[in-house]
């Protein structure tokens, strides 16, 4: 079986032992920065849908890690306009982020999307590590954005959609750069938290956050 037969592979076990059962794939995008919310989206097909897509325009459709972001953007119309598919789409916003953890938000986030979606799953199968809190039962699949094509293409709608928040976030917010890095903890981010201090798209529980409210003259008593 090659790498893209086994992309199917999780869907297809599901199916066969529950043929009436609806699936769902949920994933995340943005645990890491400093700035902006974490988003998660859930992401479900009948199976006579996902083998066909899988068949044909979403061959190729894998961890959105692994993609361009202009083949992000082209995946993302296609599950946005196919047949036969569901999207559920979940935040936790930087200050819900600060009051929870991230953890905690990013299953919150997870969870939101799952309930978000047209149609209850039945079952999900879910990036990484379990998840806590899911409405209804899951299998969490190390590296799943790369195994599943459900889990794949909600890493796809998460990825974008967050991308675009920062993209309108670096309108809102400019100095930071926030178009370019998302609000990952990139050197020219950096230096300009630490220039301009944060602003109140960043996620003040985080370390280099604090750090630089700490260094910033005036700042000091928000931290």
């Amino acid at each position: 079986m090659d790498a893209g037969a086994d992309r199917l592979s999780y869907e297809r076990a599901h199916w066969l032992a529950q043929p009436a059962a609806t699936l769902a794939g949920v994933d995340e995008a943005g645990r890491g920065p400093l700035a902006g919310p974490v988003v998660a989206a859930a992401l479900s097909m009948t199976p006579a849908a996902a083998t066909a897509a899988f068949a044909g325009p979403l061959r190729d459709l894998t961890d959105s890690k692994q993609l361009s972001p202009a083949r992000r953007e082209r995946f993302y119309d296609l599950l946005t306009s196919l047949p036969d598919v569901w999207i559920g789409v979940g935040w936790c916003e930087a200050a819900e982020i600060d009051d929870l953890n991230i953890l905690v938000a990013t299953h919150r986030a997870m969870r939101r999307a799952v309930l978000a979606l047209p149609r209850p799953p039945d079952h999900v199968l879910v990036d990484g590590l379990p998840v806590k809190g899911l409405p209804c039962t899951s299998t969490a699949i190390v590296q799943g954005d790369a195994k599943s094509l459900l889990i794949a293409g909600a890493s796809v709608i998460a990825k974008v959609l967050r991308d675009r928040r920062m993209q309108e976030l670096d309108q809102r917010y400019p100095g930071y750069e926030f178009a370019s890095h998302k609000g990952y903890g990139t050197n020219a981010h950096m230096r300009a938290l630490f220039r301009l201090g944060p602003c109140p798209e960043h996620r003040r529980s985080f370390r280099p956050v604090q750090d630089a409210l700490q260094a910033l003259p005036g700042l000091r008593d928000l931290a």
